[in-house]
């Protein structure tokens, strides 16, 4: 197996291109590793049912008399058995969300009727609801669906919520519903690896990855809210 050669390569182009061939082959097997070893993680029952506050599909409609509280069993589908949650670090107090968590938001809108197709997808976030959802109101998130966390348990009992309840992070947990109707939990990831690896949930964006594939890399490149755009 080889890369399209092109006549204007050099020889040491060709070569290094072939190691690379060899090492990015190499890291699909291993995310495919990675993949089925994470499926042949046992689910285990919940025997807590969590309650969120969410408001109508429309964004738009920030009535409080529209507003509702919605029980996590609820979030399933009918016909659908997987839930993905996406924890969105935006707490009470926060002048502002997170920029990151921001940016894989918007990826998430983007694709969301895609991930419909298996699964249902929502994001929760430890901040009041009206707050949360005239953010996803300015960003157009018309493909997601939000919810507030800020009356429950939930983001400290999935280890997205400091000891002090103050500080929130990042990152995407995985329910499943048996056939007896219980809710189980999966999977959660989040950005932390372990002591200064913040990159644990990189792939839900492509934008990093295509930096990465730029001469000068990704650098310190981090998000932000807004890059100037009128």
């Amino acid at each position: 197996m080889s890369t399209t050669p092109f006549e204007w390569q050099s020889d040491d182009y060709r070569r290094v291109r072939e190691e690379l061939l060899a090492a990015e082959t190499a890291l699909k097997n291993r995310r495919e590793e990675v993949a089925a070893l994470r499926r042949s993680l046992p689910a285990t029952v919940l025997e807590r049912e969590y309650e969120f506050e969410e408001g109508p599909a429309d964004l738009a409609d920030d009535k409080p008399s529209g507003f509702r509280r919605t029980r996590l069993s609820e979030l399933f589908s009918d016909g659908r058995s997987d839930l993905i949650v996406v924890h969105f670090m935006y707490g009470p107090d926060d002048d502002h969300p997170c920029p990151m968590c921001t940016m894989w938001a918007d990826g998430y809108n983007a694709v969301a009727r895609h991930v419909a197709d298996k699964a249902d997808l929502v994001v929760v976030a430890k901040a009041e609801v009206g707050k949360f959802r005239a953010w996803g109101h300015k960003r157009d998130w018309t493909g997601l669906r939000l919810l507030s966390s800020r009356n429950n348990t939930f983001n400290a009992d999935f280890g997205v919520e400091a000891e002090d309840g103050k500080a929130q992070y990042p990152g995407v947990s995985v329910f499943t519903r048996g056939g007896d109707g219980r809710t189980r939990h999966f999977y959660t990831g989040t950005a932390f690896l372990g002591p200064r690896h913040f990159r644990g949930i990189d792939l839900f964006t492509p934008v990093w990855h295509l930096f990465d594939l730029l001469p000068g890399g990704r650098g310190d490149w981090m998000p932000k809210l807004d890059y100037g755009e009128a």
